[in-house]
């Protein structure tokens, strides 16, 4: 027992923080620091009109034309939809990859496209029966009319300004053949 009382006395001796002589009526709220939101970067090469190949999600391999950026960082991307199908969408630019081609995008107007044209609306939620349950016939969700609208003169603010082989560029899909490596590509 003796050796065991030598060696905690030649420790140095722990100095315990001293109390706070007042403490606040209300708690503060600690600020949490990854809460902070900042505005994600745009990569360099990603500048509007500038092709991009989606590298996943429904319209993967598809080529798309970039906006603008949103301010939740997203990248607000179209086909146009009447040259490959792909509507006005939001994606993440983890997510794509930026091609040297570029198109003209100045005629397109999509100031009023934020986050909150996206949003979708809360269906009524409503007890389901027996019968609803196994209802076969789906409901067609129909398209807001500003979203067709807003689509319809994008589309025709870009579309207008793309020649046969650009427009055979955009509609067909990115893939890799056999012997080819995404490293070795020069997009």
């Amino acid at each position: 027992g003796r050796i065991g009382a030598l060696s905690y006395a030649s420790q140095p001796a722990v100095a315990m923080p001293k109390a706070a002589r007042m403490y606040p009526a209300e708690d503060a709220p600690a600020r949490n620091p990854s809460q902070v939101q900042n505005p994600t970067k745009l990569r360099a090469s990603i500048t509007p009109g500038t092709v991009l190949i989606l590298l996943a999600g429904r319209f993967k391999g598809k080529r798309v034309v970039f906006l603008k950026q949103l301010d939740s960082g997203l990248l607000l991307v179209t086909g146009p939809f009447k040259v490959n199908g792909v509507p006005l969408r939001r994606v993440n630019q983890r997510y794509v990859i930026a091609t040297s081609t570029s198109v003209d995008v100045s005629g397109a107007n999509v100031g009023s496209v934020g986050d909150a044209f996206f949003k979708r609306e809360a269906a009524a939620k409503a007890k389901k029966g027996e019968e609803e349950f196994f209802a076969t016939e789906g409901k067609k969700k129909e398209v807001a009319a500003e979203k067709v609208a807003m689509q319809k003169s994008v589309d025709a603010a870009i579309a207008g300004k793309l020649d046969a082989t650009m427009k055979g560029y955009l509609g067909a899909r990115f893939s890799l053949k056999s012997g080819q490596y995404p490293h070795d590509l020069k997009f």
